[in-house]
């Protein structure tokens, strides 16, 4: 199957999926609670993404719902509130479809086919057992669902609390989000030139990549911390609004980055040379580099 036959496959799938969650915020029960009909709107956009991941027997299916869904649930939400428009939102939602657009243009660019699956689905699956359509529906659908839907809480802070102006935190909740998209493009970039000229064994360790080993997740949890940071200046004392930037460290720290590092380890063994010279997550500069 081509890349383009692939791609409308995939839009096809997400077309409906999305259809199916506005159909929920249209015509399906309330229930009170304008955060929760976006959480179950959310799960029956993903149990559709979930079928098709399990007719196509490629749950690689799912890698675009990370950045396509965070700003149709904030404009559902932005819609279903009808309240008041304040600049917090506009720049939150600036940050947050500045993120999307190079998120999914990414995955776009990289996505070579549905006759290609991300390596770590399989392992999981592999290790599941019998337990593996499980596996697949919680570890790999579910769960990053609800990850990036705590994540979406501070959004729907600021977009349910609109009687604050602007602080000083908006400022810089807007210049995080920004640098952070930056960072990621830049990482990516540079990987890719990298992959045209490595030779065999060689692992990266130029540019961002010599400051981080992992300079693109750094940048995705940046992403999400801004957003925190939008959700608590909307509503100074709910703290509890960053918890999505926490769940985002925690898989990465938990699990992203274990896996990426232990494939990198059996693939490339100059990798540990880089793990103990270059910082794992937070770019800073190499150790025994001159500064």
């Amino acid at each position: 199957m081509s890349k383009t036959q692939s791609l409308v496959r995939v839009g096809i799938a997400y077309v409906v999926a999305f259809g199916a969650g506005a159909a929920w915020f249209a015509w399906g029960p309330a229930t009170a609670h304008l955060w929760l009909d976006g959480l179950i709107a959310d799960l029956i956009a993903t149990g559709v993404v979930f079928v098709a991941s399990r007719l196509h027997k490629n749950s690689s299916f799912y890698d675009a719902y990370w950045s396509v869904l965070p700003p149709l649930l904030m404009l559902a939400w932005w819609i279903e509130a009808d309240r008041p428009t304040g600049a917090r939102i506009w720049l939150a939602a600036f940050v947050m479809v500045f993120w999307a657009i190079r998120l999914t243009g990414n995955w776009i660019y990289a996505f070579p086919g549905l006759h290609h699956e991300d390596w770590r689905y399989p392992l999981l699956r592999e290790r599941a057992g019998k337990a593996e359509a499980v596996v697949d529906l919680m570890a790999i659908h579910v769960v990053p669902t609800l990850q990036v839907f705590l994540g979406m809480l501070p959004v729907y802070v600021l977009i349910t609390r609109t009687d604050r102006g602007l602080s000083w935190l908006d400022v810089v909740a807007t210049a995080i989000g920004i640098a952070a998209v930056v960072l990621e493009f830049t990482a990516d970039l540079q990987m890719y030139r990298f992959a045209r000229v490595r030779q065999p064994g060689q692992a990266m360790d130029q540019g961002l990549w010599a400051w981080s080993r992992h300079p693109n997740y750094f940048g995705e949890f940046s992403f999400w911390l801004a957003l925190g940071l939008f959700g608590v200046a909307a509503a100074p004392h709910d703290w509890w609004v960053l918890v999505g930037a926490v769940a985002m460290f925690a898989l990465f720290e938990g699990a992203s980055i274990p896996l990426m590092e232990e494939r990198s380890l059996e693939r490339r063994p100059s990798y540990a040379e880089i793990i103990a010279r270059v910082p794992r997550f937070v770019p800073r500069p190499p150790r025994n580099a001159s500064v």
